[in-house]
């Protein structure tokens, strides 16, 4: 596990800093270069020039990493050769030294050791970092990188510290429970890794100031309150008036309200509804 550094207040920014220290990291800020893109910035900028994003601009420049989220290199063993940094997510990624030669970043899961050995596919042991089918991992393990189309690669549970749980098998189909408390549906025939994504304390991490927002390239966001009717349904009245029900920008109120469609093709899916 890591863990966590909390920094005397040298600056009035460093007061209330609380920042990852970084433990489980075996390499500086040196990719591998044949899996790294440039990364190009928008501004919240349409291709007309007209802001279509707010909040978004500026912060430090990034390269993207390419993530291997499909796993389909099945029965062909790879070595984990560093755990880095990723600044295009919450979570740190692994890269993997294929026995073929070829190198593939995957989403690091806790616990991941240099130098392991990991496998995909049919023969793969249900350990942590192997992607296995969700017909071969046994019930109540806990998994990430869930596909929900066989053959789509991982689009589910990729964040820092998230997990599922694999709760029973039901006809062709498996079933997941996701840390919100929704119950749903997936293929069998779906691929998903063994274990947790790391980083489990990003969630605990503490800016310090506004400066570092605009380092990751976040903007100031003004308070609907704080506007005038014409911009806001919140904004407006006498002196500093509460704005009445909370609701977004186009009056939609938001606490509670439910806006998912009745016709939904994935309702299906759902058991159960996320917990509140």
């Amino acid at each position: 596990m890591m863990g966590l550094r909390k920094l005397k207040p040298t600056t009035p920014g460093q007061r209330f800093k609380v920042d990852n220290d970084f433990e489980q990291l075996t390499t500086g800020n040196n990719p591998e270069k044949s899996l790294v893109l440039k990364k190009s910035k928008s501004g919240g900028r349409n291709n007309t020039g007209k802001m279509t994003m707010r909040h978004t601009g500026g912060g430090h420049k990034k390269r993207y990493r390419v993530i291997d989220f499909k796993r389909n290199k099945f029965g062909i063993p790879a070595k984990v050769s560093t755990i880095e940094y990723d600044p295009n997510r919450s979570a740190f990624i692994a890269l993997l030294n294929y026995s073929d030669g070829e190198k593939r970043y995957i989403i690091c899961p806790n616990g991941l050791k240099l130098g392991q050995t990991l496998l995909s596919g049919k023969d793969a042991p249900p350990e942590v970092g192997n992607a296995l089918y969700l017909s071969d991992i046994p019930l109540g393990a806990t998994i990430h990188n869930i596909e929900l189309r066989p053959g789509q690669g991982g689009v589910m549970v990729r964040s820092a510290g998230a997990y599922a749980q694999l709760m029973a098998r039901d006809g062709k189909y498996a079933i997941i429970k996701l840390a919100s408390g929704e119950v749903r549906m997936i293929l069998q025939t779906c691929l998903a890794s063994i274990g947790t994504v790391s980083n489990s304390e990003h969630s605990l991490q503490n800016s310090g100031k506004a400066g570092r927002s605009r380092w990751l390239g976040r903007r100031p966001r003004t308070r609907p309150v704080a506007m005038n009717p014409v911009d806001h349904p919140m904004g407006g009245g006498e002196g500093r008036a509460s704005g009445g029900h909370p609701r977004s920008r186009n009056g939609i109120p938001a606490k509670g309200y439910k806006t998912r469609s009745k016709k939904n093709k994935s309702n299906i899916y759902i058991v159960e509804r996320r917990k509140k």
